[in-house]
């Protein structure tokens, strides 16, 4: 099975065909860093972590390039409300995020900010307004002329008619035709600006993803993607002005979108409020345990956050855990290096249909099922036990899901001696019926954190 991929813009899923051999280009739409990252904004980071993770394992090269928009209207207009410059509130939150995105366990990006980059967005839109797809207002604003773009709406498919007719669209007596949408904002006072050949200001919200993703993977790259709440009108937009002002068509060959994450009925947003931070989460949770809640639903899905998934999600993660501190006592440390090769192909096919996660894990917890099985066997098999505990570890590790392994076996191998001793002494205590003495060993090391199982096959034990 070959890997596909949802496009948005065919609404069907495609064989992936890169652009050039091994290799894949990605742009995402990143976060205008106006205040903390929630989990709205870290939702889309791990889904296309694992999709990158995937990608590699394929065999492929992966180029991400995610932007930061620093400068913004709502940027501006916080800074001033703290009474500090929008650079500094800009940095201090893009720090935020990246010291979340770290804590997740993300792979890195090229992260490129809008406001190291203005001569190439300046260039994009000197070459709009040369082809007449862009013209410039009296006080110095420029705008985009839709009209000029036969496919406009062809990835939202909107006509502009309908909009004209049925949305509710801005007047503004600058522009042309109402459905124009700017490029450049002329200077206003106390606001950050930088030169061009229309005079001083910065650019408008839509025109910085085209420059960026076309100044970093050229002019026709693999895949664009971002939230689905982004779709219209951002990124019909930059469908627009990219293949207008540059004549390359496709701007991008697949559109992604990630689900919202929904909080009391609404989209998770700072404007309602109903946002929970990454820091809050992580101060409850481990990373792993977040990574195993999103990874249950399909990246294009909508997640309702709900902490008793999340709860649902740690109780996962213990059973994982303790299955594989079962196992490695089992097998004295062996390892296997081989993965089963049924849930191998299970949880390919899984991965190669649009990188369902959910599907995945759904292959993880069948090895898991069989991993127990075979622990819980009168005559264990070490090697079969090794496999499948090889198996769950690995397929995890294929989603970014890495169980420490200080929790699954520790390095102080006098303290394991000493346990095991325990163990032992308990062992004789119940053959000379003295289980009273039996007991107490069990409680004594359950107080310290130490659990102990009785098998069939002898007794197991993990820390809590």
């Amino acid at each position: 099975m070959s890997l596909s991929i949802y496009n948005t813009l065919t609404h069907a899923k495609e064989p992936f065909v890169p652009q050039s051999e091994g290799k894949v280009g990605i742009y995402a739409c990143g976060l205008t860093p106006q205040g903390p990252a929630h989990l709205g904004h870290m939702r889309g980071a791990l889904a296309f972590d694992v999709i990158r993770r995937w990608f590699a394992y394929r065999c492929y090269t992966v180029n991400m390039v995610q932007n930061f928009t620093d400068v913004d209207d709502k940027i501006i207009r916080k800074a001033a409300e703290e009474g500090i410059s929008t650079v500094e509130l800009a940095t201090r939150y893009s720090n935020n995020y990246l010291s979340d995105w770290n804590s997740l366990g993300i792979l890195p990006v090229e992260f490129v900010k809008v406001t190291e980059n203005i001569e190439s967005i300046v260039a994009l839109i000197s070459q709009l307004i040369e082809r007449k797809n862009a013209y410039v207002a009296e006080n110095g604003d420029v705008y985009f002329s839709v009209s000029t773009f036969p496919d406009y709406g062809k990835l939202s498919r909107r006509r502009p008619e309908d909009m004209e007719s049925g949305a509710r669209i801005e007047i503004d007596p600058l522009k042309r035709d109402p459905l124009d949408f700017a490029l450049w904002k002329a200077e206003r006072p106390g606001e950050p600006s930088w030169p061009s050949p229309w005079g001083p200001g910065r650019p408008g919200w839509h025109i910085e993803c085209s420059a960026l993703s076309m100044q970093f993977l050229g002019n026709t790259f693999d895949i664009h993607a971002g939230g689905i709440d982004l779709l219209f009108p951002h990124h019909e937009n930059e469908i627009a002005q990219s293949e207008a002002g540059t004549g390359c068509v496709p701007f991008a060959k697949i559109w992604m979108h990630w689900g919202s994450v929904n909080s009391g009925g609404e989209k998770m947003s700072k404007s309602l409020g109903n946002f929970f931070t990454i820091k809050e989460i992580l101060a409850e949770y481990p990373a792993q345990v977040l990574r195993l809640y999103l990874l249950s639903t399909h990246y294009r899905a909508p997640i309702d956050y709900a902490p008793e998934r999340l709860a649902e999600a740690s109780k996962s993660y213990d059973r994982l855990r303790k299955s594989l501190i079962t196992a490695s006592q089992m097998t004295s440390g062996a390892d296997s290096v081989i993965v089963d090769p049924v849930h191998l192909k299970k949880f390919e096919e899984a991965m190669d249909d649009d990188f369902n996660s959910a599907a995945a894990l759904g292959v993880v917890f069948e090895a898991l099922s069989d991993l127990n099985k075979a622990v819980a066997s009168p005559t264990p098999s070490a090697s079969e036990i090794a496999r499948y505990a090889f198996t769950v570890s690995a397929l995890l590790g294929y989603l970014g899901v890495e169980i420490p392994k200080d929790e699954i076996s520790s390095n102080d191998s006098s303290t394991d001696d000493l346990i095991e001793f325990a163990i032992a002494w308990r062992k004789l205590a119940r053959e000379a019926k003295q289980y009273a003495l039996s007991d107490r060993i069990r409680d004594d090391l359950r107080s310290i954190g130490i659990i102990l199982e009785d098998r069939p096959q002898g007794t197991t034990w993990q820390r809590e």
